[in-house]
């Protein structure tokens, strides 16, 4: 996944080794070896299918048939059983930590004490909702817009972001030095299309989340009829900042969220707004440059902040509050934002058990004191050195590549062999340790901790300013299923939670872990080349490196994969939007050819068995790679995905890529009218 776009499960790799492992712990898994990784045709595969007409069928179709989404999830998939396995070990963890007290180590003394603190149901629900009470009594006392700003400030410093979000980053034109943030946000809705589009549905969900807010206003101790007024006003102030935010699809171009800026300039666009006041709250009373992505979203920001009643804003601040923290509350709070945010919108059954949501909170505010129990416990060394050896066959497989790209000039070339050269790659878990020496958490108060957390995570990254940029420093935990991109850093990184069997494991059959893990590097590897990624230069700078007769060429490349994901009609009369998945589909195919590839030229140093069950290695890894993307899902979390999700949906991750690969009809012998492959200049060639 890129940085910028967040989470993206369905690219895991996750092949399901021997039967026999199916139902084992995490911590048996660990220490098992595996002479033979590769999945049992009657457990997974639907041999009755035809691959050339229907290959996630053919490689998935009895997976699917034996797994239903469980009822405490809107989507289940590859990437979700190696995340419930994870879950089990960091249970173990928790409970061990919080078992052993004060006598342990500082990570474990964190976590025993978070995890301690979010169990305990009976103090949970006594608490109802004291631990907002300082927060409410500061937005009942506001008189005017300076005290709004001062207000605003302390949430955003508690990781509430009404209005707008900040945060620090690398500036993006220059990437030596980290800059505030100042971006559109403010919204409960996921999308700012939930607040303009008209269709029935849309208009249904609309109603349903007045009436959640309403249900909040309740629970704070408001009438049902003052509750129901301030519900319209709340969704009234949020369809205008949804109005002035950009699309999903806008914020995929890097060059449109950057407009540098001081505290005078952003002045400049509404006199009438003390933003000074904002910044000196927040700890920034000398801002200095900082990137004002969305320039025409904080003017009418600014504009409602000078024109709306003191009372509205109020009432906004006092929603927003309560939305950011209901998960921390009492179980009516719980409940009640469940009931929206995971039945309505995802179609979710069932609220997952607390252990689950506990752990998930913690990974997420605390998340690398976690990892550094996990690391110690679940992640041998020698995987580090199994990976960079994979890793090192891929980026010689793409140095290749882009020299026999016939559509680029040598000196474009030149600037992506730079490119791919100084790419860092980071292997499971980051060298230096994050300190939460300064974090405050006991067994007392959950609530107190996760916004203790969330302050120190703010008050970490704002003291990044002035200094020099991290290398070391990671945006995901070790423990997390997943993998990443970062353009400003020219890095990508995997943590240890995908290193593992089933995932990855060193005695695995070469072609499974290329279809696997390998396509995932190759994926990752694409972000750097695609149309987002390649806006980045070799140090991650925000500057273009193509001549002007290559830029055209690639993007008329592009235009190629856009058209092809907007044929897709997953449900209903949503097709998948290829301008907003057109990173992510670029880079699975351009992931799985470098993979494939690079599994080539692994197989010439290192011979391995022609076939395994009847399977030569080139149909084991393209069966290896779509059971990586293996899932169901439910209807409310397809159409969510659809309207949100830079990833297309798994079944077209994988039967898009393989309609523009020769070398899969090839290997499943696909003629005539069986081939999938896309003729002439449907065809899509991009790296």
């Amino acid at each position: 996944m890129l940085k910028r776009n967040f989470f993206k499960p369905g690219l895991i790799a996750a092949l399901i080794c021997g039967g026999s492992l199916l139902g084992l712990p995490v911590s048996v898994l660990a220490q098992t070896a595996v002479s033979n990784q590769f999945v049992l045709e009657s457990m997974t595969m639907d041999m009755k299918a035809d691959p050339c007409t229907d290959f996630f069928q053919y490689a998935n179709g009895n997976w699917l048939k034996a797994h239903p989404v469980p009822p405490d999830r809107a989507r289940y998939s590859a990437y979700d059983e190696v995340t419930e396995r994870n879950l089990l070990a960091l249970r173990e963890i928790a409970d061990t930590a919080a078992a052993a007290g004060e006598n342990t180590t500082t990570a474990a003394k964190l976590v025993g004490a978070f995890y301690a603190s979010g169990m305990d149901e009976a103090l949970i629900e006594k608490e109802g909702t004291r631990p907002l009470r300082a927060q409410l009594e500061k937005i009942n006392a506001i008189s005017d817009v300076r005290q709004l700003l001062q207000v605003l400030a302390g949430m955003h410093q508690q990781g509430v972001m009404p209005l707008f979000n900040f945060s620090v980053d690398q500036d993006a034109k220059n990437t030596t030095r980290y800059i505030p943030q100042v971006m559109q946000g403010g919204l409960g809705l996921p999308d700012r299309d939930y607040y303009v589009k008209n269709d029935p549905k849309t208009k249904q969900i609309r109603a349903q989340y007045q009436a959640y807010i309403e249900h909040i206003f309740i629970l704070l101790g408001d009438s049902a009829d003052a509750a129901k007024q301030q519900a319209a006003l709340v969704l009234a102030l949020e369809t205008r900042l949804a109005n002035a935010s950009l699309t999903k699809v806008a914020l995929r171009d890097p060059q449109a969220s950057y407009h540098l800026s001081t505290l005078t300039e952003l002045q400049k666009l509404d006199r009438r707004t003390p933003w000074t006041t904002y910044f000196e709250q927040i700890g920034l009373s000398q801002p200095g440059q900082f990137n004002l992505a969305h320039p025409r979203f904080m003017l009418e920001a600014s504009n409602m902040l000078n024109t709306l009643p003191m009372q509205q804003w109020k009432i906004y601040l006092r929603w927003q509050l309560a939305n950011a923290r209901a998960k921390d509350l009492s179980s009516g709070f719980v409940n009640a934002h469940f009931d929206f945010y995971g039945k309505v919108l995802a179609g979710t059954k069932e609220l997952q058990p607390r252990w689950k949501r506990v752990l998930t909170t913690i990974d997420v505010l605390a998340g690398e004191a976690m990892g550094e129990l996990y690391v110690a416990r679940y992640f041998p060394p020698e995987a580090r050195a199994g990976v960079l050896d994979m890793v090192g066959h891929i980026k010689a497989a793409m140095r290749e590549r882009i020299a026999k790209l016939a559509w680029m000039s040598e000196a474009t070339k030149q600037q992506a062999y730079k490119k791919l050269d100084t790419l860092l790659v980071k292997i499971g878990y980051p060298d230096v340790w994050r300190d939460y020496s300064t974090l405050q958490i006991d067994r007392h108060s959950y609530a107190g901790n996760t916004a203790r957390a969330a302050e120190f995570e703010f008050q970490r990254t704002l003291a990044k300013l002035g200094k020099p940029i991290d290398r070391h420093e990671w945006i995901m935990t070790p423990q997390t299923v997943n993998a990443y991109y970062n353009p400003t850093m020219n890095e990508m990184v995997f943590p240890a939670g995908i290193l593992q069997p089933p995932l990855y494991h060193l005695q695995a059959d070469p072609a499974a872990n290329y279809g696997n893990t390998g396509a995932t590097i190759g994926h990752e590897l694409t972000h750097a080349f695609d149309d987002e990624g390649r806006q980045f230069d070799a140090e991650g700078n925000l500057k273009s490196w193509w001549s002007k007769q290559d830029e055209k060429k690639f993007l008329q490349r592009v235009k190629s994969i856009e058209q092809q994901f907007n044929e897709f009609n997953p449900i209903d009369q949503l097709h998948i939007n290829g301008k907003l998945t057109a990173g992510e589909n670029i880079a699975d195919l351009g992931g799985l050819k470098i993979a494939l590839q690079a599994l080539h030229q692994s197989l010439q140093v290192k011979p391995q068995a022609e076939q395994i069950d009847g399977l030569t290695p080139d149909q084991r890894f393209f069966i290896a790679n779509a059971q990586s993307f293996r899932s169901q899902i439910r209807d409310e979390m397809l159409r969510l995905k659809l309207v949100t999700d830079p990833h297309a949906p798994d079944r077209y991750r994988v039967i898009a890529p393989i309609a523009n690969m020769p070398e899969f009809a090839d290997a499943f012998q696909c003629r005539g009218k069986r081939s999938p492959l896309r003729t002439g200049i449907k065809r899509v060639d991009i790296w």
